[in-house]
């Protein structure tokens, strides 16, 4: 080896010389610098892999084995890049979370806090903090405040808490009366002595109180009004035995209170001002039947469903046993008619609770026709009637009353606005579904409002039929529309509840979908049969399978015999049971009567549970706005898939037949029919995309009212589409006649399982049924937006738009079917006279029989009438049909066609309605007398009286007022 080589070498010795270890060059500072990087590299790697609590180990072995110098480089370096000084909380935090903070304070330290900072009484006097302490005491503001206007509810709050006056026992009992034996005299004198005592204490820690207040009070402070302002400023802080001494204040308040509650009466009409007096009814024996002193456990439930419901016999076959249920027209009727049926079904019961199964959407409930209950008219005189003897029929809140809306109005702002009007009208709970599920009535099987026990659908319905109900809605009222023509003429002289019930029933013992359901029970306990039968030890039934599997089916069907034995209904008068079971109900009412002296009074409870789901929504905002937004994108994915449904098995075989010279359809065709379609595809597939996008990076800052605003400015497609829609159907129609290839190509692709089971017809039906769907999710968006949100504005201006377009096809909906039914009644009349005009419907039929007097010159008691025609009134919000009717037979046929015949038609501001009143000789009689004609008419109840003269007259008047 040369001298150089060996010098050379020891110099690279020399410069990679370490210090506490054999790879780190000390003397080379670049090879150390370097190297130094590549384990900097190395070390992050392995920090980006490891798990949180992996990172949280190795920061705190790094700093522990920092010096101060270190540790005080990092502490300066946060200060530079974050900010770590004391600032008000308030001008940091979003407004929301401040106010959610501001929201554990009671009155007294928020009127602290609102001496602070400006910032802070800003916040201590925002009405959403107040308004639920307000609503707790039933304190309610006499008018609505302005939209920029706040500290309207801290003040009412303050005004009701200084004109607040508690009454003793006996100035309770002078005014409302009481229930309670009378005492003798020596208890009333001790009572009197008592109360006597509690008030002079009470006075006398006032007056001490007073005096040490005045003591140490500031001089510049005077007995004005302007002191109060001041007062809470000045505030001197007492010494520990004056507050020890004063103390005792409120404790004596709370026992007088106390000792008021005891003596009150226990009437429902005492315990909060939003109750009513009970209309009294008799029954057909005149007994009474709706005392206080009949036990809550015997109140039935009762449910209302409204005609207007998609097959509603299907829902009124899956009531339970036991709940009365009422079938009412929507069309035809009037608050008036609908609450005497309420009160005729009822008995002068009272009812542990009412369902009201409607048609409506989030914001307002479809009740009857003209009559859509929402903010707007829900104090109408009318209206506020109607609900305020509907509250008197529910059971009290402390025995378990409400009113159940089948309808969503727990899903938008104006909904609960309508339910807390209510509640605050009547003094009942009202509860619905809080439920975002997109889908023909899906939201009944979704949360409810308010902590019941079981949820509505579950009291009232068979849960089994009514999933069924909610899955075949469309398909069961395309079913249901033939089988009630044929089998209405057999139940016409039956109720309707009861022809409901027996189509209902026959619907479901013909569906294999309920039977499949009603064995799941079944082919559960085979499975759990099975699964035993495979295991190696059986016990004593190890070489006996059959035996072993009788066995745990015998086990299973005694296990549910002994859950049905709590559900039977006697049909026996058994006395025994009949004891034990009066025995365990008046325990539990003695129970529930112990636990309600100690609580809240009615209206505290009511309003209590609206405070409640206030604050429920508040602290949720975040988490639901979330679950709406996805769903939102889950609905708009299966919307779209829907749409490429139409593409893929349609467009495309149809496109690419025509271009290999095997047409099926022209291109024409195929332009008039899928060109509209196809559009609406790319434009929500646009939307879509951008949901998609918007939902990958979601936090409860970001915004979707924008992207909701954009897509409503390109709803010009729909229009197209929309406008060319009875085109579309028509060409299909004609298309199917004309063209055999195309007839086969339906054929074979129409009701199959890569369409659904749906036909073209009935894929083009999505897109009108589409923006119902977006308008519930974007008013639920919005409810759980808060008030300071920035999306909030945007989505306030989409639901204005996409509201605005959703009525626009309501429209063209409501003018196809009032065409097509003015169309059918001129084809059903003979003779009848062109009917089809602007904005005419038809309101109701009535069939009445057609009366002529024998003698008119005596009275009205002892006029005699004859049977001379069978008449059917039609009438229309503008006109009076009046139609003979007859019956025609069909030869070695037991089934009767009806003819109807037109003899008159009467302008409803030229009609006048004269009654006659019962007499002997005639019954349910009443005048029709126009300019030219007079027919004197009497319906087979008069039920049907009352009810058709109540809508006559309303429609009479709503066409003089036009």
């Amino acid at each position: 080896m040369s001298t150089g080589d060996s010098s050379r070498k020891t110099l690279e010795m020399e410069s990679f010389h370490t210090r506490f270890s054999a790879w780190t060059p000390f003397s080379n500072k670049s090879l150390n610098r370097q190297l130094f990087q590549e384990r900097v590299a190395l070390i992050s790697h392995w920090f980006d892999l490891w798990t949180n609590k992996q990172r949280q180990e190795f920061l705190f072995t790094i700093f522990s084995r920092c010096t101060k110098s270190q540790l005080r480089f990092v502490q300066d370096w946060f200060s530079e890049r974050m900010e770590v000084a004391k600032v008000d909380f308030s001008t940091v935090l979003p407004r929301f979370i401040s106010l959610y903070i501001f929201s554990f304070l009671n009155p007294k330290d928020l009127c602290a806090a609102a001496q602070v900072s400006w910032p802070w009484k800003f916040l201590a006097e925002q009405d959403c903090l107040w308004m639920p302490k307000c609503i707790k005491f039933g304190w309610f503001l006499p008018f609505t405040p302005a939209n920029n206007e706040y500290g309207a509810w801290k003040h009412h709050y303050i005004a009701c808490v200084s004109t607040l006056d508690w009454l003793t026992p006996r100035e309770a009992a002078d005014i409302y009366g009481t229930l309670n034996e009378p005492k003798r005299e020596d208890e009333e004198l001790q009572e009197r002595q008592r109360e006597k005592c509690l008030r002079k204490i009470i006075w006398e820690k006032i007056a001490l109180r007073k005096k040490e207040l005045f003591k140490v009070r500031p001089p510049w402070v005077s007995g004005t009004c302007c002191s109060r302002l001041l007062q809470s400023q000045c505030q001197p802080r007492l010494s520990q035995s004056v507050r020890d001494q004063l103390g005792l204040h409120e404790a004596l308040e709370k026992q007088l209170v106390l000792a008021s509650a005891e003596a009150l009466p226990k009437r429902s009409n005492v315990s909060g001002s939003h109750s009513y007096p009970l209309l009294s009814k008799k029954n057909q024996h005149g007994v009474y039947k709706n005392d206080d002193s009949c036990s809550y456990a015997f109140l039935p439930h009762f449910i209302l469903i409204s005609s207007r419901i998609p097959a509603y016999e299907m829902v009124v076959e899956s009531v339970k046993a036991g709940v009365i249920s009422v079938v009412y027209e929507h069309s035809g009727m009037t608050l008036e008619t609908l609450f005497d049926r309420i009160e005729k079904a009822l008995d002068g019961w009272k009812a542990k609770s009412i369902g009201i199964f409607s048609d409506g959407d989030s914001r307002e409930i479809n009740l009857l026709q003209g009559y859509k209950i929402g903010i707007k008219n829900l104090l109408k005189p009318e209206v506020r009637d109607f609900w305020e003897k509907l509250g008197s029929y529910v059971a009290t809140e402390e025995e378990g009353g409400h009113v159940d809306f089948f309808v969503p109005l727990g899903a938008s702002e104006a909904g609960i606005e309508v339910l807390s009007q209510l509640s605050q009208l009547t003094g009942t709970f009202f509860t619905a579904p809080t439920g975002i599920a997109t889908g023909s009535y899906q939201h009944i099987l979704s949360d409810w409002l308010g902590p019941l026990e079981r949820t509505p659908p579950c009291i009232y319905f068979s849960e089994l039929k009514l999933q069924t109900w909610c899955s075949f809605t469309d398909f069961l009222e395309d079913s249901l529309r033939s089988v009630r023509k044929l089998l209405r003429p057999f139940f016409r002289e039956l109720q309707k509840s009861i022809s409901g019930r027996m189509i209902g029933q026959f619907m479901f013992d013909t569906m294999s979908t309920a039977n499949i359901l009603n064995n799941q029970e079944v082919a559960r306990a085979l499975a759990d049969g099975l699964t035993e039968l495979s295991k190696e030890d059986s016990g004593v039934f190890q070489d006996k399978p059959l035996e072993l599997l009788s066995y745990i089916l015998s086990k299973k069907c005694s296990t549910k015999n002994e859950d049905f034995e709590g559900n039977v209904i006697l049909t026996k008068c058994d006395p025994k049971a009949t004891s034990n079971l009066h025995m365990k109900e008046r325990n539990v009412i003695e129970d529930n009567s112990q636990n309600t002296k100690s609580s809240l009074s009615k209206n505290d409870l009511n309003f209590e549970v609206l405070v409640k789901l206030e604050r429920k929504l508040q602290m949720d905002s975040a988490e639901k706005r979330t679950r709406v937004v996805k769903e939102l994108l889950q609905s708009e994915r299966k919307y779209v898939q829907t749409l490429e449904i139409v593409r893929d098995v349609y467009v495309t075989p149809l496109k690419a037949a025509l271009s290999s010279n095997r047409a099926i359809l022209s291109a024409a065709n195929i332009q008039i029919i899928f060109s509209d379609i196809l559009q609406i595809l790319s434009l929500n597939r646009q939307f879509l995309d951008n949901l998609r996008d918007r939902l990958q990076e979601w936090g409860p800052a970001h915004c979707v009212g924008e992207i909701v605003i954009k897509f409503g400015s390109q709803l010009n497609t729909y229009t197209n589409f929309f406008n060319n829609y009875p085109i579309v159907l028509k060409t299909i129609e004609k298309c199917r006649e004309m063209v055999p290839a195309f007839r086969a190509f339906l054929k074979r692709h129409d009701k199959t399982i890569v369409t659904k089971m749906l036909s073209l017809p009935e894929l083009l039906l999505y897109p009108s049924r589409r923006f119902e769907e977006y308008i519930n999710l974007l008013y639920a968006l919005r409810l759980h937006t808060p008030a300071e949100h920035v999306d909030r504005g945007d989505l306030t201006t989409a639901i204005d738009q996409i509201k605005k377009y959703k009525s626009y096809i309501d429209q063209m909906k409501q003018n196809v079917s009032m065409k097509d039914q003015l169309s059918d009644i001129q084809r059903m009349i003979g003779g009848c006279p062109t009917l089809s005009e602007v904005n005419r419907y038809l309101i109701k039929v009535q069939d009445v029989a057609q009366l002529h007097c024998c003698e008119e010159e005596i009275s009205l008691s002892l006029r005699l009438y004859e049977h001379i025609h069978d008449l059917s009134l039609f009438l229309f919000n503008d006109a009076l049909l009046v139609s003979s009717r007859g019956t025609s037979h069909t030869p070695f046929e037991r089934t009767t066609k009806t003819i109807y015949q037109f003899i008159a038609s009467v302008a409803l501001h030229r009609l006048l309605v004269e009654d006659i009143p019962d007499s002997k000789y005639v019954k349910n009689a009443f005048i029709l007398q126009g300019p030219k004609h007079e027919w004197i008419c009497a319906t087979e109840v008069e039920d049907d009286k009352f009810l058709w003269l109540s809508v006559l007259q309303n429609a009479i008047k709503s066409s003089m007022k036009k």
